[in-house]
């Protein structure tokens, strides 16, 4: 069975700094990434990196966040710099299987409130 369990949300002054974590079990994953959801608005991407290790950013994150992983832990992790309020929202893990395209996982969601 296929989990992601995120952590390391919470509340940080404007111009503070978040590291989140996602670590998966049940499989070998292929792309992962982070999206995220504000209330009243659609979920996004914020960034999301291949199995390789390519990367690519939403424009309104660019030079702040920076998403890594490690594969041999499963984790994939979003460390998140200059944070601005507009960044406040619920952010969610997402993941596919190495190779299984059709697939898509999601992790439960973790809270990021950024205060001004």
């Amino acid at each position: 069975q296929v989990q992601l369990v995120e952590s390391g949300g919470g509340l940080v002054q404007a111009g503070g700094s978040l590291r989140l974590s996602c670590a998966g079990s049940g499989g070998i994953f292929g792309d992962m990434g982070w999206y995220r959801q504000a209330p009243g608005k659609q979920r996004e991407l914020v960034a999301g990196i291949s199995n390789g290790g390519r990367t690519n950013y939403a424009d309104s994150v660019k030079g702040r966040f920076t998403v890594s992983r490690d594969n041999g832990k499963k984790t994939v992790y979003l460390q998140m710099n200059s944070l601005k309020p507009e960044d406040s929202a619920v952010y969610y893990c997402n993941a596919r299987l190495f190779g299984v395209w059709s697939s898509e996982y999601w992790g439960q969601g973790t809270q990021v409130t950024v205060s001004s």
